[in-house]
Formats: structure tokens, C-alpha cells, sequence
């Protein structure tokens, strides 16, 4: 169950971070994402991880298949909330992310890469009342729930209805329903929440539409 309430501001983030790069996976804040550790270099960086703030983020390339210098300069921190090692030495981790973070250069290359970061504060430019408006309208056009998930369904909607942080609701509508890794990555990397409410309603459209 994803955490709508934490917020980012309530962490102190450390000024460097290990980073994990794959291709097209983005963490959002507020949410989990479940991870499988099997290569030597990512095992090392979990073993740091684990020894030092329980944190590392994903590293997203710009282009699918480009080099692991060409990384995107926005992330998610993330926070290890478990880690379960298995005998052969790769592990299954709950990486839980924290707040969005941006990358300003690099401490280490190899064998894994730690970044120097900086936290990346959300803007709006809206009243209250407005961002309840656009966290009620996202939140009517979610689909129907399927049988299988139901509860699960009505869990998710009724959690995120009671809270009253906006960008966490936009955060987690985004990574739950939203398909397409480009429009991930904008709403990753938009900072303004007005821009991300605008983008996540036209991703919701467009699932109504495919459905």
C-alpha cells in the first residue's frame, strides 16, 4: 500500500546517493517499486546502501538502450524498506521513493555510480481549493474497477480521497495508471504540479479511450 501522507520535506536527504540505471522505470514518490538484484555491481551498491541511509535511486536513461552516462537529471530518492537475500547472493528489495531529487554530478563511477543530489522542490502557482479541484477531477476519471481488483481498487481511492497532499495524489495516480514510459518521464521531471495535473488528465483520457 502506497503512503500518500509522507512528505518529502520531512526526510533529510543525504547529499550523495547511489544510483541504479535502467531503462525506462520510474519511481514516483509515495509509491513502491519491487526490485530484483542479481548483477555483482548492483549487489555492491545495495551492501553501501543498506550500510549507510537505506537509500539509492534509479537512474533513467534519456534513450532507451543509450550509454549509462546519459542519464536523465531527475530522480526519485529511494528508501530500502525491505530486503530479503537470497542464497545465491542476488536479493528481492521494496524500494519505497521519498521525494524527487535532481543529479548535479558524480561522486563514483564505478563499480557503481553515487551521485552528488539536491532536492527538487515541487511549484504552484494555484490556491488550495484549486488543487482540490484538479485531485477531485483525476480521481472521477479513474477507471472502472475489474473483479479481480476491486478492493484493492476502492483501498486505492478511498486512501487517496482522505488525503489532503495533492502532489502525492498526482504522484500515485501517475505511476499506477499511467502507461507509456515517455509521459512518465515528463510527469517525472515537470516540477510545476499544475503542468503534472494537465498531463495526468490527458493520460487518464487516453486510457478511457484504449479501454
Amino acid at each position: 500500500m502506497d503512503h500518500p501522507d509522507q512528505q518529502p520535506c520531512s526526510f533529510q536527504m543525504p547529499d550523495t546517493m547511489p544510483v541504479m540505471v535502467l531503462d525506462d522505470c520510474y519511481l514516483f514518490p509515495g509509491c513502491y517499486l519491487p526490485l530484483f538484484i542479481f548483477e555483482e555491481r548492483y549487489r555492491q551498491m545495495l551492501l553501501h546502501a543498506l550500510s549507510t541511509g537505506r537509500m539509492f535511486c534509479i537512474g533513467s536513461r534519456r534513450r532507451c538502450g543509450s550509454r549509462d552516462d546519459d542519464l536523465l537529471p531527475v530522480s526519485t530518492a529511494g528508501l530500502v524498506r525491505a530486503c530479503r537475500k537470497q542464497d545465491d547472493g542476488t536479493s528481492h528489495v521494496m524500494l519505497y521513493g521519498v521525494s524527487r531529487i535532481k543529479i548535479t554530478g558524480w561522486v563514483q563511477q564505478k563499480p557503481f555510480r553515487i551521485a552528488n543530489i539536491e532536492p527538487l522542490p515541487t511549484s504552484h502557482n494555484c490556491c488550495q481549493d484549486q488543487l482540490s479541484k484538479m485531485k477531485a477531477q483525476v480521481l472521477g476519471m479513474l477507471p472502472k474497477p475489474q473483479p479481480q481488483c476491486s478492493e484493492a481498487m476502492q483501498v486505492l481511492r478511498t486512501t487517496l480521497e482522505q488525503t489532503t497532499c495533492a502532489e502525492a495524489v498526482c504522484d500515485i495516480l501517475t505511476y499506477h495508471f499511467v502507461r507509456q514510459p515517455a509521459a512518465q518521464r515528463v510527469l517525472l521531471m515537470e516540477q510545476e504540479l499544475e503542468k503534472r495535473y494537465e498531463r495526468l488528465v490527458q493520460e487518464l483520457e487516453r486510457l478511457s479511450t484504449d479501454s
